[in-house]
């Protein structure tokens, strides 16, 4: 993290940017980190409300994703933005455990945007698998075919259930850091994994946008990536494994 807030009496100085911010350009109230106290690292970074119009504040699209291209997603540009302390979000330092608190629901979000993604892939699969010939018969009647659906149902119905358990966890008050990894963690790669299937049982046809399966293919890769790489999750699940 590189952008800054500076006191000055009684409002901050807003000085840097944040990038892949998700509607970015249609929002009006933003919630941005900053560092207020370089030196600390974590304990350094406080959160602050910005809205659209201050001074100094502008935001820039971002074109040319690989996927979820209906998403709207920004560059944030602060340049000596300058914001009272009644827009300080939260206790002076204290913005990085604060994300973390939150972090974790948008990990479940996203393990059931993976396992919606999956669920389309395989829809799109076995209706395909229906209706094609090849060879003089359906090609759904080919165990190459019927194997790679079967492995995308078996980890779809897998996914679906860690995302719920995350889901109850997390409604019932209790710990579930660690499972909303597990389940963001296996439900993006498994969604990633469907539809790449879905894509080689549609063949040529997944190549091209005359199917929707090379879309389900692009938009997945996101959930691998967002709110947390699944590099970060492997190392969740195993500091959470670990502990003494």
């Amino acid at each position: 993290m590189k952008t800054t807030a500076t006191r000055r009496g009684d409002h901050w100085v807003l000085n840097g940017s944040k990038m892949f911010i998700t509607q970015g350009t249609v929002g009006h109230v933003f919630v941005v980190l900053a560092l207020t106290a370089p030196g600390l690292r974590q304990k350094g970074i406080t959160a602050f409300i910005l809205e659209r119009g201050m001074p100094g504040f502008s935001q820039r699209a971002i074109h040319g994703k690989l996927g979820m291209r209906s998403s709207d997603t920004a560059e944030l540009i602060m340049e000596n933005v300058e914001v009272p302390d009644s827009h300080r979000l939260g206790e002076l330092g204290a913005g990085f455990v604060n994300t973390l608190q939150i972090l974790d629901k948008g990990r479940i979000t996203i393990g059931a945007l993976a396992v919606g993604l999956a669920r389309g892939a395989l829809e799109e699969s076995a209706r395909y698998a229906r209706e094609r010939r090849a060879f003089g018969k359906l090609i759904g009647e080919f165990d190459a075919i019927r194997w790679m659906l079967a492995d995308t149902q078996t980890e779809l119905q897998a996914a679906r259930l860690l995302v719920h358990r995350a889901a109850v966890l997390a409604d019932q008050g209790r710990p579930y850091g660690r499972e909303a990894s597990m389940a963001k963690l296996f439900a993006s790669e498994a969604a990633t994994r469907a539809c790449h299937r879905a894509v080689q049982i549609h063949g040529g046809y997944g190549y091209t946008r005359e199917f929707p399966v090379e879309r389900y293919l692009r938009d997945a890769k996101l959930c691998e990536i967002g709110e947390g790489t699944s590099e970060v999750q492997r190392t969740v699940i195993a500091r959470e494994l670990l502990k003494a």
